[in-house]
C-alpha cells in the first residue's frame, strides 16, 4: 500500500543530495511509490489538539548534470499531521526552544496513531552528549560541570590533555582539544561555561583519533548495518566531514558489535530508530538521534543501501499500528 510519509525536516532547497542521509530516506519512500511531503518544524502549529502545517509534496531527483535542481514541488496545502501514515522528524540541530515545541506537538501526533521517527518524547530526552551517560563502561573519562576549578582538576588527572564541547552542540561546533599549558586555557574554559554559568562535557582525549578515526555507525532499530570512520585532517583535531575529515571504510568488528550490543537494546526501547553512534577507539563518544547522518558514505563504500532498511522499519510500524 502506498503510504502518505511527511518529512519534517530543513528546507530541502539546502539538501545536499550527495551527502544528505535525508534525501535518500525520501528518496526510497518515493522509489517504493509513496507520497512525500515536506514540511519545516517551525511551520507547525496546534488548535486544540490537531497539529497542522503547510504540507508540500516533493519529488526528489539527483541531478544529472551540474546545476539541475534536487527535487521539485508538486501540490501544497494546510494539513492535518493525522492525515498522514507516518512523520519523520529530521530536522537538523539546534534543538532549541523551537525544536522542543515542534517535538511536543509530534508527540500528540504520534498520541492519534501516525508513527513517528525518532520518537518524539525520545528526542526530547536524549541529548546527544548527554544520553551517551548512560552506559558509563563504555565512555572514556568524563566530567560534566560549569565549575573551572573542577574542570581543571580533571585536566590534572587526564595528564594534562582533553576535550572540551557544549552539551547542546552539533557537527563539531565549538569542540576544543585543550592542554595544560596552553596559555589561553583559562579564556577557552571561560568562554566555554560563560563565567561558570553554562554547563560542558569534558572527556579524555582518545588519540587514537589521529590513526583510525571517529567512527559514525549506523544502527536502525537498535540494529549496526555499518559505519565509516571519518578521519581528521593533520591540521584539525575534528574528524566531522563537512570540517575536512575523509570517510574511510570500517569492517564492524568485535569492538564495535561490543558497543552496538549494549546500546541497541536501549535506544530500541527508547524508540530511537535511527542513531548515529560516534566511536573512537575502544570508546562511545556520542550518541546522534536528531538527524544522523552518514549513510551516503557508507552506501557509497560499501556497495549497500541502507536507506532501504529503514524504509522497510518504516511500513513495518505503520503496517502494525494499521492491525
Amino acid at each position: 500500500m502506498a503510504l502518505r510519509i511527511a518529512v519534517v525536516a530543513d528546507p530541502v532547497s539546502r539538501f545536499l543530495p550527495d551527502k544528505d542521509t535525508t534525501f535518500v530516506l525520501m528518496l526510497e519512500a518515493q522509489r517504493r511509490g509513496h507520497q512525500v511531503f515536506a514540511i519545516e518544524h517551525r511551520d507547525l502549529s496546534c488548535r486544540g489538539d490537531e497539529v497542522r502545517a503547510l504540507a508540500r509534496r516533493v519529488e526528489m531527483r539527483r541531478p544529472s548534470v551540474a546545476g539541475e535542481a534536487h527535487y521539485a514541488f508538486h501540490e501544497s496545502a494546510i494539513a492535518s499531521l493525522t492525515s498522514f501514515d507516518a512523520v519523520l522528524m529530521r530536522s537538523d540541530p539546534p534543538v532549541d526552544d523551537d525544536y522542543l515545541y515542534a517535538t511536543h506537538f509530534l508527540s500528540l501526533v504520534e498520541a492519534q496513531g501516525v508513527f513517528v521517527m525518532n520518537r518524539p518524547a525520545a528526542l526530547r530526552d536524549a541529548n546527544e552528549k548527554l544520553y551517551a551517560l548512560n552506559f558509563p563502561e563504555l565512555i572514556p573519562r568524563t566530567l560534566v560541570t560549569r565549575d573551572i576549578t573542577l574542570l581543571k582538576d580533571f585536566l590534572a588527572e587526564l595528564g594534562g590533555e582533553m576535550i572540551v564541547k557544549p552539551p547542546h552542540g552539533w557537527g563539531g561546533l565549538s569542540i576544543f582539544h585543550v592542554h595544560a599549558q596552553d596559555r589561553n586555557l583559562n579564556a577557552i574554559l571561560e568562554m566555554m561555561t560563560d563565567n561558570g554559568r553554562k554547563l560542558v562535557m569534558a572527556q579524555e582525549y582518545v588519540k587514537a583519533v589521529r590513526e583510525t578515526g571517529d567512527e559514525r555507525v549506523i544502527l536502525v532499530d537498535g540494529e549496526p548495518l555499518g559505519a565509516i570512520a571519518r578521519i581528521p585532517r593533520e591540521d584539525e583535531h575534528r574528524s566531522n566531514l563537512h570540517v575536512g575529515g575523509t570517510a574511510k571504510k570500517v569492517v564492524l568488528g568485535a569492538r564495535e558489535r561490543r558497543i552496538c550490543e549494549r546500546v541497541g537494546p536501549r535506544v530500541r526501547a527508547d524508540g530511537l530508530w535511527l542513531v548515529g553512534l560516534d566511536v573512537i577507539g575502544d570508546y562511545l563518544t556520542e550518541v546522534n538521534v536528531t538527524s544522523p547522518t552518514g549513510i551516503q558514505e557508507i552506501d557509497r563504500i560499501d556497495g549497500v543501501t541502507i536507506e532501504a532498511h529503514v524504509i522497510d522499519l518504516v511500513e513495518r510500524k505503520v503496517a502494525e499500528r494499521k492491525r
